[in-house]
C-alpha cells in the first residue's frame, strides 16, 4: 500500500467547463433561422400525376432539414391518403338519387330508440328488488299428455292440423299440476326452470310443447293471490315470452336465410313462402288459445315476426291488440300489459307513437277501476292497504309513459296535464308524467304543476313523493328565474311537515340540489338547519347515512371556495350527525378531496384552518393497529394536501407554529410527519430568501428554531431510509443558513445511525435488498461533505473517516462489492478536497479551502487516506482472483482505473503503473465491454491533446498495445 504514493491532479474547474463546452456557432439573423417553424406546401404537379405528394420548404432555401415525418414517408400523408382513398371509393350517385337515399337514412334514424332512451334491462332488477313478499305463492306446472299421439302413415294434414289443436286444448283441460306454499326464491326458482325447459323442448324440435309453457306462464299473469308479488313476477313471466319471441322469429329467419341471408332491411318479398306459411302457422295457433290473457301476451312476443307477413303487419296488429286489453277487469293486470305492450311496440316499431299514445289514454280512461268495490274487497282480503297498492303501478306506468314521452314534442305535456286534471289530479299518474318527460319541459311548467300538486288527494300518494319527482327534474334543468324562490318556498313547506325523518330525508336529499344550485349559502343553511331539526331527534340520522352524505357531495359540487362554506353556522354542526366512525371518516375524505382539488391559492383564513384542522383530525384518529397500509396512504396524502396548502405569507413563525401544532395532531401518520419536516425546511430557505442570505439575529434564531424542529422530529420515524435522508436534507438546509453546530449535528447524527440500516427491507410488501438503497445515501452524503468544514474540536475529515469507519463496521451482504465501491466513491471526494479551489461551496460557509488554505500537512492527511482506501480496494481485488469473482474483479478493477484517470496524478510513475496495471486486469479475461473500452480511449486521446496532459499519450500507447493483445 505504501508504493501507491498518490498524489491528485490539480483541476482548474473554470477552464475544464469552458473546454467541454460545445462549439458555438454565431446565428445570422436572415431569411434562415435554426428555429424558424417548417412550412410543408402541397406540390401537386399536374404532368407527373402523382396525388398527395408535398414537399417541405421554407422561405429560406433548400438546405433546410426536411420535417422527418415528411422525409420518411416521401412527402405522403398517411391520414390525408386515407381520406383520399375512402373519397375514390365512394359511390357516385345523382343529385336526385343520393337525395332520396340521404332523407330515407334520415328517416329511419329518427325512427331507431337511440342510447337516449333507458331500456327494460336497467329497470328489471330494480323491481326485482323493491317488489318481494313473505306469502306463500302457488304455480301451475304442465305435466305433460298422457295421450297417444301415435298416428297412421296415410294421416291427412287436417289431421295434423286437429291433434295439434287437441294438444293445446290439453293445457287447458286438465294435464296441469298446482304447486302450493312455495317461497319468493322457490317460485323464482321454478320459473327459471320453464324457461330452461322452454329453451330445451325448442332445441329437441318439440315446438307445441315449448308454446304450452308459454301459454302455462302467460296465464300466471292474470293471478293476483299475492298482489305485492305481483310486478316482479311480470318481470320474470315475461322474461320467457322474450325467450320465446326470438326464438320464433330466429327460426322463422333462418327459412329465408337460403341460399342467402336476409338483411336487416328485408321487405315483404324477400320472404320465400315456406316461411311465411310457417310464420301464419304460428298466429294461428296462437289465436286457437281460448283464454284473453295468454293470447293476448304470446301474440304480442312474436309480433315482430309480422314483418315477414305484410309491410302492415306491426301496424294493423298494435290497435287490435291495444283494445283488446280493454277486455281485462282487473286494472293491475291491464296496466302491465299495457306495459308489455309498448314494451315490444317500442322494440319493433317505435316510430308508431299513436299506438303508445292510445294505450296511455286507455288507461286513463280506466284507472277509476282502481277504486270499484272488486278491488277495494280484493285489497280488503289481503290487507294490502291503498299507497301500497298504488305504488304497485309505478313500474308499469313509468314506463308507459316513458315510451310515449321519447323525442315527443312539448305539446304532448300540456295535454297530459289536461287529462291529469279531468281525473282530478291523481298523484299516481302526476308523478309518473313527472318522472317520465323531458327535465327541461317540467321545469317550464313547474309553477303549474305545484298548482296540481296541491289540488292532489294525499290519502292514496302522498305529497312529499310528488315533490320528490318535481325536484329531481329542476336538479337537471331551471325553471324560469323570477320562479326559483317560490318553488323553493312552497316545496319546503311541504317537505318540513313530513312526520317520517326516512321520508323527509328521501325528499330533502333532492331539494338540496336545487337550492345549492340557484341560490346563496344564507337558504343553503337554513336547509342544512331545517334537515338538523328533523334528524337528530331518536337519533332518526343513523338510519338515513347515505342521504346525509349525498346532501353532503351535493353542497360541495356547488360550494368550492371554502371560506363560504364554513361561514355556515349549521355545517359543522350537520358533520356532527355522522358518528359512525366508517362513515364520517369517508365524509371527511370527501371534503378534503374538493378542497384540495379546487383551492388554488394557499389560505391562511382561521375559519378554513380550524375546520379543515378538525376533519383532518378526524380522519387521523381513526388510524388504528387493524388500518390497512393503503387507507393509511391515502388518508396521508390528503392531510399533506392540506398543510401545503396552509401559508402565513411573511409570518414565518406562525407557520412555524401551526407545523408544531400539526406534528402533535397527526403523529400516527409518518408520511405526514415527514411532510411537516419538509415544509420546516422550506421555511427555513424562504427565510433565507428573503433575508438575501444575511441573517438578522431574529431570522438566525428563527432558522436554527427550524433546525431544531427537524432534528427532534426526525427520531420519531420508524423508517431508517427517511430518517437518513431527511438527516441529510435538513442537513444540508442548516448549512445553507450558515447554522453549522446544527449541520454538523445531523451529519453526524445520520452517520451514527448507519449501523441500524438492515440487510432487507419491505417495499409494497415484498422484501428487497437495502444495498443499492444504502449506496445511493452513502454517496449524496459524500457530495454534502466537501462543503462541510471541519469541527475546530475534532480531527481533519472527521465525517469523512467516521463515514468510512461506519462502512468498514457494517455488516455488508456476503460476496458483496458495495463496501469497496464505496471505497472507489470516496476517492472523488478526496481529491476534490485538496484542490485549492472547490467545485461548489456554500455562500457565507467557511468550507475547507478557507480554513486549510491548502497546507500540505493537510493534503498529506488526504493523500495518506487515499492510499489507504486504494490499499483496500487492491487487496480486495486479490480476493477475487478465483473464477467465480473474474466478473467481479473485472468491473472494480475498470471503476479504480477510471477514478485514477479521472482525479489521480499519473505523472507519478508508480499511479500511472498502477493505472496500466488495472486496465490489464479489466481486460484480463474478456469481460469488459469493448463499447466502454474504446470510448475510454477515446477520452484519453482527447484529454492528451491539453497542454498538462502530455504524459497521457504514453499510456495512452501502452494501452492500445495492450488492448490489440
Amino acid at each position: 500500500m505504501a508504493s501507491v504514493q498518490w498524489h491528485s491532479r490539480v483541476r482548474k474547474y473554470e477552464a475544464e467547463v469552458q473546454y467541454c463546452r460545445s462549439e458555438t456557432v454565431p446565428v445570422e439573423f436572415g431569411d434562415y433561422h435554426p428555429l424558424k417553424p417548417i412550412t410543408v406546401t402541397d406540390s401537386k404537379s399536374r404532368k407527373s400525376g402523382r396525388k398527395g405528394s408535398t414537399s417541405s420548404s421554407s422561405s429560406s432555401s433548400s438546405s433546410v432539414a426536411l420535417d422527418p415525418l415528411t422525409s420518411i414517408l416521401d412527402g405522403t400523408d398517411p391520414l390525408s391518403l386515407f381520406a383520399a382513398a375512402s373519397a375514390s371509393e365512394a359511390p357516385t350517385l345523382s343529385h336526385s338519387a343520393s337525395a332520396g337515399e340521404l332523407g330515407r337514412k334520415r328517416r329511419e334514424k329518427e325512427e331507431e330508440v337511440g342510447t337516449d332512451f333507458e331500456p327494460w334491462s336497467t329497470k328489471r332488477g330494480e323491481i326485482l328488488a323493491r317488489f318481494t313478499t313473505t306469502e306463500k305463492l302457488s304455480i301451475n306446472l304442465f305435466m305433460g299428455s298422457e295421450k297417444s299421439k301415435a298416428t297412421s302413415p296415410s294421416s291427412a294434414v287436417s289431421e295434423k292440423v286437429r291433434t295439434r289443436l287437441e294438444e293445446l286444448d290439453d293445457l287447458e283441460e286438465g294435464s296441469q299440476r298446482e304447486m302450493l306454499n312455495l317461497s319468493q326464491q322457490d317460485y323464482v326458482n321454478r320459473i327459471e326452470e320453464l324457461n330452461q325447459s322452454l329453451k330445451e323442448a325448442w332445441a329437441s324440435d318439440q315446438k307445441v310443447k315449448a308454446l304450452k309453457i308459454v301459454i302455462q306462464c302467460s296465464k300466471l299473469l292474470s293471478d293476483t293471490s299475492v298482489i305485492r308479488f305481483y310486478p316482479s313476477k311480470f318481470v320474470l313471466i315475461t322474461d320467457i315470452l322474450d325467450t320465446f319471441g326470438r326464438l320464433v322469429y330466429e327460426r322463422i329467419w333462418s327459412m329465408c336465410s337460403d341460399p342467402r341471408p336476409l338483411t336487416d332491411s328485408f321487405s315483404v318479398e324477400d320472404v320465400n313462402d315456406t316461411a311465411k306459411e310457417t310464420c301464419l302457422n304460428w298466429f294461428f295457433k296462437i289465436a286457437s288459445i281460448r283464454e284473453l290473457i295468454p293470447r293476448l301476451y304470446v301474440e304480442a312476443a312474436i309480433l315482430k315476426c309480422n314483418r315477414f307477413l305484410s309491410k302492415t303487419g306491426i301496424q294493423e296488429t298494435l290497435p287490435r291488440l291495444t283494445a283488446m286489453i280493454r277486455g281485462i277487469g282487473d286494472p293491475l293486470v291491464a296496466v302491465y300489459a299495457r306495459a308489455y305492450l309498448c314494451r315490444v311496440g317500442m322494440e319493433v316499431a317505435p316510430h308508431l307513437k299513436d299506438s303508445l299514445n292510445k294505450n296511455f289514454f286507455d288507461l286513463l280512461a280506466s284507472f277509476r277501476q282502481i277504486h270499484s268495490d272488486s278491488v277495494q274487497n280484493q285489497l280488503v282480503l289481503q290487507r294490502v292497504e291503498i299507497p301500497v297498492y298504488l305504488t304497485l303501478y309505478s313500474p308499469a306506468i313509468h314506463w308507459i309513459l316513458q315510451c310515449v314521452s321519447y323525442r315527443a314534442p312539448e305539446a304532448l305535456l300540456t295535454e297530459m296535464m289536461e287529462r291529469c286534471k279531468k281525473l282530478g289530479n291523481n298523484a299516481l299518474l302526476l308523478n309518473s308524467v313527472m318522472w317520465a318527460f323531458r327535465a327541461e319541459f317540467v321545469a317550464a311548467r313547474a309553477t303549474d304543476f305545484i298548482g296540481m300538486i296541491k289540488d292532489c288527494d294525499e290519502a292514496g300518494f302522498p305529497k312529499h313523493l310528488l315533490f320528490g319527482s318535481l325536484g329531481r327534474s329542476l336538479a337537471c334543468a331551471d325553471p324560469p328565474e323570477n320562479e326559483k324562490l317560490p318553488i323553493l318556498n312552497e316545496a319546503w313547506k311541504v317537505i318540513t311537515k313530513v312526520r317520517s325523518p326516512q321520508d323527509y330525508i328521501n325528499c330533502a336529499e333532492i331539494w338540496v340540489e336545487f337550492t345549492c344550485r340557484h341560490f346563496t349559502k344564507r337558504e343553503v343553511n337554513t336547509v342544512l338547519a331545517d334537515i338538523i331539526k328533523h334528524m337528530t331527534p331518536d337519533r332518526a340520522f343513523e338510519d338515513a347515512y347515505p342521504q346525509l352524505q349525498s346532501v353532503i357531495k351535493k353542497i360541495l359540487a356547488y360550494f368550492h371556495d371554502f371560506s363560504v362554506l364554513f361561514s355556515m353556522e349549521r355545517f359543522l354542526p350537520f358533520l356532527d350527525m355522522f358518528q359512525k366512525d366508517s362513515v364520517r371518516v369517508e365524509v371527511c375524505k370527501s371534503i378534503m378531496e374538493v378542497f384540495i382539488k379546487h383551492q388554488q391559492e394557499p389560505t391562511r383564513d382561521p375559519v378554513i384552518l380550524n375546520a379543515l384542522l378538525y376533519i383532518c383530525k378526524t380522519m387521523h384518529d381513526s388510524v388504528n393497529a387493524l388500518t390497512l397500509d393503503d387507507e393509511r396512504r391515502s388518508l396521508a396524502l390528503l392531510i399533506n394536501g392540506f398543510i401545503r396548502m396552509v401559508s402565513f405569507g411573511r409570518d414565518f413563525e406562525q407557520q412555524l407554529s401551526f407545523c408544531v401544532e400539526a406534528r402533535a395532531t397527526f403523529c400516527n401518520l409518518e408520511p405526514v410527519i415527514i411532510q411537516l419536516i419538509h415544509t420546516v425546511n422550506q421555511l427555513a430557505m424562504e427565510t433565507r430568501r428573503v433575508m438575501k442570505g444575511n441573517h438578522s439575529r431574529k431570522t438566525a434564531a428563527f432558522v436554527r428554531a427550524c433546525a431544531a424542529y427537524s432534528f427532534i422530529t426526525i427520531p420519531s420515524l420508524t423508517s431508517i431510509f427517511s430518517r437518513l435522508n431527511l438527516y441529510l436534507l435538513s442537513g444540508q438546509v442548516a448549512l445553507a443558513n450558515q447554522c453549522l453546530s446544527q449541520a454538523d449535528a445531523f451529519l453526524k447524527t445520520a452517520v451514527s445511525i448507519l449501523p441500524e440500516v438492515p440487510r432487507t427491507i419491505s417495499i409494497e410488501g415484498k422484501l428487497r435488498s437495502s444495498e443499492s438503497f444504502l449506496l445511493d445515501f452513502i454517496n449524496n452524503f459524500l457530495s454534502t461533505l466537501l462543503v462541510v468544514p471541519d469541527h475546530p474540536e475534532q480531527g481533519v475529515l472527521y465525517l469523512v473517516r467516521g463515514l468510512l469507519n461506519m462502512v468498514q463496521d457494517y455488516t455488508w451482504e456476503d460476496n458483496s462489492d458495495a463496501k469497496i465501491r464505496v471505497y472507489i466513491s470516496a476517492l472523488p471526494l478526496l481529491a476534490a478536497l485538496s484542490q485549492e479551489s472547490y467545485l461548489y461551496t456554500v455562500p457565507k460557509v467557511d468550507s475547507n479551502e478557507t480554513l486549510y488554505g491548502g497546507d500540505p500537512k493537510f493534503v498529506a492527511e488526504i493523500n495518506k487516506l487515499c492510499e489507504t482506501l486504494i490499499g483496500q480496494v487492491l487487496d480486495h481485488l486479490k480476493s477475487l482472483g478465483r473464477d467465480e469473482g473474474l466478473r467481479r474483479q473485472s468491473s472494480l478493477a475498470f471503476s479504480l482505473f477510471g477514478c485514477l484517470l479521472a482525479h489521480g496524478d499519473l505523472r507519478n510513475n508508480k499511479l500511472n503503473q498502477l493505472a496500466v496495471n488495472l486496465w490489464n486486469l479489466s481486460h484480463k479475461h474478456g469481460y469488459c465491454e469493448t463499447r466502454t473500452s474504446v470510448r475510454t480511449l477515446e477520452y484519453i486521446k482527447h484529454q492528451a491533446l491539453q497542454q498538462d496532459m502530455a504524459h497521457l499519450s504514453e499510456m495512452l500507447l501502452r494501452l492500445s498495445l495492450q488492448s490489440r493483445a
